[in-house]
């Protein structure tokens, strides 16, 4: 088993399981070595790395846009902008969209919303007019400010019973499992063909 911090119990199970088999058919044929899977006809959801991942970020968005957007008629994409216009300064489109891991014409529609709301505004780059910077508005700014510290809550709660050490491990682990797959190159496997019945 590899170990990354010694208290990182809960990144180390991650890490251990994934060695040990929580790997998925990708490409039609059983890996093989350390990415071997014991049974490729089942999988236990709950030791399931990418259903654990995104069980965590459900709830924490449902809870987060339940309890704090809702009431600014935001959603969590809409959080996610301008979160990162708060945190960098004015942005070229195209770059908060790599940012906020939005694509470029989701990212479109909600930029228009927000400006629609008052909370950014978007013109046309002096440096070429085929570009467009958004920036958070006055009112955004105030907003953001207003809203970080109940994230801040949230996270807190999420990361209940962890030391600091081990969510800054989980955290890097995470930031490495998000790079692996931006790397990884498509898959393109044949689709599971459909049962009858």
């Amino acid at each position: 088993m590899v170990r990354i911090v010694d208290n990182a119990f809960v990144v180390n199970a991650i890490i251990e399981r994934t060695k040990t088999g929580a790997r998925v058919l990708v490409s039609g044929r059983a890996p093989t070595g350390d990415r071997a899977v014991r049974d490729s006809t089942k999988i236990d959801l709950s030791d399931y790395l990418p259903h654990l991942v995104n069980r965590v970020g459900a709830i924490l968005a449902e809870q987060f846009g339940q309890e704090t957007l809702a009431p600014h008629a935001l959603s969590i994409a809409m959080w996610r902008a301008l979160a990162v216009l708060a945190a960098n300064g004015r942005q070229r489109q195209i770059d908060l969209a790599d940012l906020t891991s939005i694509d470029a014409s989701t990212l479109s529609r909600i930029v228009t919303r927000l400006v629609h709301l008052g909370l950014v505004t978007r013109t046309r780059s002096k440096s070429s007019n085929r570009e467009v910077i958004v920036a958070l508005s006055a009112n955004g700014d105030a907003l953001v400010a207003r809203l970080i510290p109940f994230a801040r809550v949230i996270e807190a709660d999420a990361s209940a019973g962890l030391s600091s050490e081990e969510l800054a491990v989980v955290k890097r682990c995470l930031r490495r499992m998000y790079a692996n797959m931006q790397k990884r190159p498509a898959a393109v496997a044949p689709r599971p063909k459909r049962l009858a019945g």
